[in-house]
């Protein structure tokens, strides 16, 4: 099989440090990278690009954002969309109050207001986990929406609250059509899960699997507590706060409290879940999966009832599936599909001999 790291030989610490070490990972990234980048744009109608393509980027990216908090640090949280919108309004109000500012400084800024009030909200951290984190975490969601739905200066004393969002030019071009945005979106999202990938690699990262793992023993051993744990909501939040403003600029074209309520959290959540806890990849994994699911349930009931079934029931089924597959993979395999794949490179490792 082509899948062999026999002959690769590591003569130096950075070799044996890097983040794709084999060969023929190094030359499926850049061959996954080259597709993305540049055959999809070409090929891909606007109809995948702006309704498929680019929202399964966003919710990647904040599916990344909580799989750093719960899957790494082992911080259970159900407040991810209102991180999210802490992200877009604050893109949204930089760009109206400092217009000077390019959006792409606009969207970083906003990724660390997130941190700061991702922070603030994980202080209780230091002192509950578990069950009650989640608590304090979903109420986080629901005070960070009462708050952009009721005060009116996040959303520039508007009457209706749904705000459109600002064009999106960067040195003359203004990124309005479907593949500009999706490559715009792909850039970011890479980026942003290679660093990630680096981030839990190192000295942070592991600090955040031993509290995650049994932090009393991460406390005995020199670990601070208060900083991994803070940190991870710092992180966590920078990255929902940046999916967020992606989704209100990028995908939705409005910012608007409603488009990052309780259900969204919930969404985010059944992704890490499918894709796999502590996985980069399982994060990408989990929104493919749900992002496809309704599209794939939509056409098999067109295809085998000739298109009896109602929007709703198939809503209904789409969310008994989700409920199934949330119960199926925490049973039989906690680790989702990042599980599976890394199974399946296993097994290509050691074939034709016995595993």
């Amino acid at each position: 099989m082509f899948y062999r790291e026999a002959g690769q030989f590591k003569e130096t610490y950075s070799a044996d440090q890097a983040i794709f070490p084999i060969a023929q990972d190094r030359w499926g990234l850049a061959i996954f990278l080259a597709i993305g980048l540049i055959a999809v744009p070409l090929l891909a109608n606007d109809y995948w690009l702006r309704s498929i393509l680019t929202p399964f980027l966003v919710f990647s990216l904040a599916a990344l954002g909580l799989n750093i908090l719960t899957g790494y640090a082992g911080q259970l949280s159900l407040g991810t969309a209102g991180f999210m919108a802490v992200g877009a309004f604050a893109a949204f109000n930089l760009h109206v109050r400092v217009p000077e500012i390019p959006f792409i400084i606009d969207f970083v800024l906003a990724g660390f207001i997130a941190a700061g009030v991702g922070i603030l909200f994980g202080l209780p951290s230091l002192r509950i986990k578990g069950f009650y984190l989640a608590v304090a975490t979903l109420a986080a969601q629901f005070f960070l929406e009462w708050l952009f739905t009721r005060v009116s200066w996040f959303t520039n004393d508007s009457t209706s609250g749904v705000l459109t969002a600002p064009p999106m030019i960067l040195f003359g071009y203004e990124f309005a059509s479907a593949q500009s945005r999706y490559v715009l979106t792909f850039v970011i999202v890479a980026i942003m899960a290679l660093a990630a990938k680096n981030m839990v690699r190192g000295a942070i990262g592991r600090s955040w699997m031993a509290v995650r793992d049994m932090d009393i023993a991460a406390e005995i051993i020199g670990i601070k507590i208060l900083n991994a744990k803070l940190t991870a909501f710092a992180v966590s939040s920078f990255y929902c706060g940046v999916a967020g403003a992606l989704w209100a600029y990028v995908y939705l074209g409005t910012v608007e409290p409603q488009a990052f309520d309780i259900f969204r959290s919930f969404e985010i959540l059944f992704m890490v879940i499918i894709g796999g806890l502590g996985s980069i990849l399982g994060s990408f994994l989990g929104a493919a999966f749900i992002i496809l699911l309704p599209i794939t349930l939509n056409n098999a009931g067109v295809f085998f009832t000739g298109g009896t079934l109602s929007a709703s029931t198939l809503s209904h089924l789409e969310f008994m599936i989700f409920g199934s597959l949330i119960i199926f993979f925490l049973i039989v395999e906690p680790n989702g599909l990042a599980r599976l794949w890394q199974i399946t490179k296993e097994k290509l490792r050691l074939w034709p001999f016995p595993y």
